[in-house]
């Protein structure tokens, strides 16, 4: 099978492997000759990750037909971590492993052997958001850790004028409101006012990892329904999260 790559930034690879590692293992990624994607549900069936990598954002990309690679995605994220943001990155399959070349003033390379992934196809997730926001990405990121401090659950409220977080335990409450005076809430729709509650730990893992990759993050939901988290990455990708609602 003939695939090989090259992503510019050896850096920002790095981030979106740690954000592929906040929920998952293993997984496949697929490559067609129209770029790279991944979609894999985390071990508790709570929340799934989405990475679309169209051709175009990588510097060199061959890929002639359908390819499935399945990767530890701990493993390699152990070797990128050292990754530069003035080094490049090379993956190239063969003979039944993944090499790695990480490229600056040195070359490092490494090899991992392919694994086996077995799970279900998984299509895109078919919900209808009555929410959508966008927000500084750090500063949703400090909201979470805030609330993180009182409670494992988390209440999103959106009205037509206002975008709150709310959470209490017997820590206590804490209430984190967003708007567009502030320039922490870039662009909010309401179509109809919503509430749901989510896990913080999740969210919170999700933010500390993938929050490198985008200043923005998207944000969308509806009343007890699952949460998306969108981060667009520069070129032309896109990495979502989707986290299914506590019931209270």
């Amino acid at each position: 099978m003939g695939v090989r790559f090259i992503f510019g930034d050896a850096r920002e690879w790095k981030y979106i492997v740690q954000s592929l590692a906040a929920l998952i293992d293993e997984a496949n990624f697929v490559f067609t000759p129209e770029g790279l994607k991944l979609r894999a549900l985390d071990p508790s069936r709570i929340a799934m990750v989405d990475l679309e990598l169209p051709s175009i954002v990588f510097e060199e990309y061959e890929c002639d037909q359908e390819t499935r690679v399945g990767v530890d995605i701990e493993e390699l994220n152990k070797i990128l971590k050292r990754g530069r943001a003035d080094e490049r990155i090379e993956f190239d399959v063969e003979g039944g492993r993944l090499r790695i070349k990480i490229i600056g003033k040195a070359t490092r390379t490494f090899s991992l052997p392919l694994i086996d992934v077995v799970g279900e196809e998984l299509g895109p997730l078919k919900v209808t958001f009555n929410v959508k926001a966008k927000l500084l990405s750090d500063t949703l990121k400090d909201a979470m850790r805030d609330i993180e401090q009182i409670s494992d659950s988390v209440k999103f409220n959106a009205e037509e004028d206002s975008f709150t977080l709310r959470a209490s335990s017997d820590k206590g409450e804490v209430e984190i409101v967003f708007d567009r005076e502030s320039g922490a809430l870039i662009e909010y729709e309401v179509t109809e006012s919503s509430v749901a509650t989510y896990s913080t730990s999740y969210l919170s893992d999700m933010l500390k990892r993938a929050s490198a990759l985008s200043d923005v993050a998207s944000v969308e939901f509806s009343s007890n329904k699952p949460l998306a988290l969108t981060f667009e990455i520069a070129g032309g990708g896109r990495l979502a999260y989707y986290l299914a609602p506590r019931t209270e």
